[in-house]
């Protein structure tokens, strides 16, 4: 089945990943490994990460890809498999993946959403920063280590209280469409 996907070559983009098994904290235990996969296939082919986070069973991401590329659905394929090969084997693994040599790690579909504007890029920016929050990991956004929020204070793009309880009266949303 051929699924309909944005392909916009440049464009920057939104993804929500997900482990089969949603009740493991298999991505934040091997997050090394993980971490190191992905600067490999950035290596092999390029792409920048505007904002990332990774929780125990599911990751956010927006990717900005280069100019006349249009490929994530590649990288993404090359990064669930690489980790996949550095974890150790164990999870339940259905007959038809058994059947086609896969393992069960990964969700075989992920969301993906084009980014339109700066304003849509800034809500998903939030969204992705907020969401240890939001999942009940953490009281603060600041206290998830697997985030590139903390990238974003260190350059002075946000402060070390963003996502706080003051901050929190204010907004209603991080970054969810009401």
């Amino acid at each position: 089945m051929q699924y309909r996907r944005a392909r916009m070559a440049g464009g920057t983009f939104f993804f929500t990943v997900n482990l089969a098994n949603r009740n493991t904290d298999t991505l934040v235990r091997y997050v090394d490994e993980f971490r190191s996969v992905v600067h490999k296939v950035k290596q092999a082919h390029p792409f920048s990460i505007v904002a990332m986070v990774v929780l125990p069973e599911h990751l956010h991401a927006i990717w900005r890809l280069p100019e006349g590329d249009a490929d994530y659905a590649k990288r993404w394929s090359l990064i669930k498999a690489g980790f996949s090969r550095r974890i150790p084997a164990g999870e339940t693994i259905r007959p038809a993946r058994v059947a086609k040599r896969e393992r069960g790690i990964w969700q075989r579909r992920y969301w993906e959403h084009q980014i339109r504007d700066e304003l849509d890029l800034a809500h998903h920016v939030d969204y992705i920063h907020y969401n240890p929050v939001k999942h009940g990991w953490v009281a603060r956004a600041v206290d998830w280590p697997h985030s590139t929020l903390h990238e974003y204070i260190e350059r002075g793009i946000l402060p070390v209280d963003w996502g706080g309880e003051a901050q929190a009266h204010e907004q209603r949303c991080w970054g969810e469409r009401l």
